[in-house]
């Protein structure tokens, strides 16, 4: 990680898809580490998936910390959504290619706004592949879905 740069990893959960379901997000800043985390009784892995980043820009955003951001995770329907789909939903009035409505619409449009306002680099890291920190937002993300959280470090 370079001086001055956060990065973000970030995870989603749903027993049952949809069921009950959960969210986590570890913030790296220099060696500091903030972990945050929610769980609703009843949502779709997606819907965690997009909350994850929402609450985690929202953090960053409430503590005003103005570094570069850079987030990971596993879910290519978040950073493809957020970096290529979206402008097309967007210019089909929130249509998708089959013409459909788009999905999670109000979420997508929430992360869109904070992403605009606060530009963070989207990255892939493969799931399950011994990333620690990926692996780590899992955790915390599955826990708040079994309704066990586990501690978070802030």
């Amino acid at each position: 990680m370079k001086k001055g740069e956060i990065q973000i990893y970030t995870d989603g959960a749903a027993k049952g898809n949809p069921g009950s379901a959960g969210w986590g997000a570890i913030i790296l800043s220099g060696k500091d580490i903030f972990e945050i985390g929610g769980g609703v009784d009843h949502a779709t892995n997606n819907q965690m998936e997009l909350m994850a980043p929402i609450e985690a820009l929202k953090y960053v955003k409430k503590h005003k910390i103005t570094h570069p951001i850079e987030f990971f995770s596993d879910s290519k329907y978040v950073i493809l959504g957020i970096t290529e789909w979206i402008f097309n939903w967007q210019k089909n009035n929130w249509r998708n290619a089959a013409k459909k409505p788009v999905l999670n619409r109000e979420l997508w449009e929430e992360l869109y706004e904070l992403t605009r306002e606060l530009k963070p680099k989207w990255t892939y890291v493969k799931g399950h592949n011994e990333d620690h920190w990926n692996e780590r937002a899992d955790e915390i993300a599955t826990s708040f879905a079994e309704g066990f959280p586990v501690e978070l470090k802030k």
